[in-house]
């Protein structure tokens, strides 16, 4: 039945209006057409790349301080300091992933690989950075705060979305 529903769709596009015209008119020489970048418009666009890393680290380093004095008043300094810790976790480095992706787009060596393993490394790293975390403070450490201080940190781009700062 989805079937059905998607080629019907598809028939409903091909005989619908786009500027006058059917799909049989389309100019599939448009589509084929490269965009070229002047210097200006490149430089632009790496500004505007780069504010977007740099907010999107701020929101989730507010987000990761919101969850230490959530947890810190509800449950006492040691879940404070666990959700800090578990901030950290993910902060630190989607921070470092954040400088290495800036650099590569100064350099112009930015590809898909670029951003591929830098997110493999991050993840491996806040996989690390808790575990190690689990050994080093396992006495006092307050695990649901720590959860709540990961979640709130992996979750900072909601200020954006808040804010109406995310394009």
């Amino acid at each position: 039945m989805q079937q059905n529903s998607m080629q019907q769709n598809l028939q409903d596009l091909r005989q619908s209006p786009v500027e006058g015209q059917g799909m049989e008119g389309f100019d599939q020489g448009a589509a084929d057409k490269v965009l070229v970048l002047s210097d200006a418009d490149r430089a632009a666009l790496d500004a505007q790349a780069s504010r977007g890393l740099l907010l999107a680290l701020a929101a989730q380093g507010a987000m990761g301080l919101a969850a230490a004095v959530i947890a810190g008043v509800v449950g006492g300094s040691a879940a404070g300091w666990s959700a800090l810790a578990g901030a950290g976790a993910y902060f630190i480095p989607n921070a470092l992933f954040a400088l290495r992706l800036a650099v590569s787009v100064r350099a112009g060596r930015a590809s898909p690989f670029t951003f591929l393993s830098g997110e493999l490394i991050k993840l491996f790293a806040t996989a690390l950075l808790l575990w190690l975390l689990s050994r080093v403070a396992q006495d006092s450490l307050v695990w649901p705060a720590a959860l709540l201080g990961l979640i709130l940190t992996l979750k900072g781009y909601l200020l954006l979305l808040m804010f109406r700062k995310l394009s």
